[in-house]
């Protein structure tokens, strides 16, 4: 189990060419190519992985099936993402297509929160970059809907993320960006926008 360091900054489009100028100019390269990411949340009936969040409580989990839509081999990936009293990690399993099926008809069981059913999914389109251990990546376009609901709505925010195994590599880098950290989960931000918590 390897425990990750995350810091989260909130940009917008006025800002996102003089932040990259800046990480850039930190000798900050790209990793991938740029693409699409597919998000689909799961919770149990009485939205407890949405409430253990907002209240910060640890440990705590959020459960989802990660996908890239545009790739024609496209892959899901059950992801969960663990906060715990040590620290932050993730567990990542590839599941079939049809278990995908499976478990968005019949729900997802896990030991802490019970039956998951799927509640809201989240699209948007992630850059990648790198620089020694420390990957950034940026979200744009970010748009939610609740699952089995076509009507969407977006979010004009940039999400950066910073996320590294070193606490104080990240730090570093961190003091370079004239941003304030940030508080931010797509998934509960995501829930606060249809009012449904």
């Amino acid at each position: 189990m390897s425990f990750r360091i995350e810091k989260k900054i909130l940009i917008n489009n006025l800002n996102l060419f003089d932040f990259k100028k800046k990480i850039f100019s930190l000798g900050v390269k790209p990793l991938f190519e740029k693409r699409k990411v597919q998000s689909l949340y799961f919770d149990n009936s009485f939205q407890k992985m949405y409430d253990d969040s907002i209240e910060g409580l640890a440990p705590r989990k959020k459960i989802r099936v990660r996908n890239y839509p545009e790739k024609s081999n496209d892959t899901f990936k059950l992801e969960t993402k663990i906060s715990s009293i040590e620290g932050r990690y993730k567990t990542t399993k590839k599941i079939s297509k049809n278990y995908f099926e499976k478990i968005k008809d019949n729900g997802y069981f896990d030991d802490k929160y019970g039956i998951c059913k799927p509640l809201l999914n989240v699209i948007y389109e992630r850059e990648y970059f790198k620089k020694d251990n420390i990957r950034i990546t940026i979200d744009t376009n970010i748009e939610y809907n609740l699952y089995n609901n076509k009507f969407s709505k977006r979010d004009k925010n940039i999400i950066v993320e910073l996320k590294t195994s070193k606490n104080q590599d990240i730090d570093d880098l961190f003091e370079q960006f004239p941003f304030q950290e940030i508080r931010f989960s797509k998934y509960c931000n995501g829930i606060d926008l249809f009012n449904i918590n």
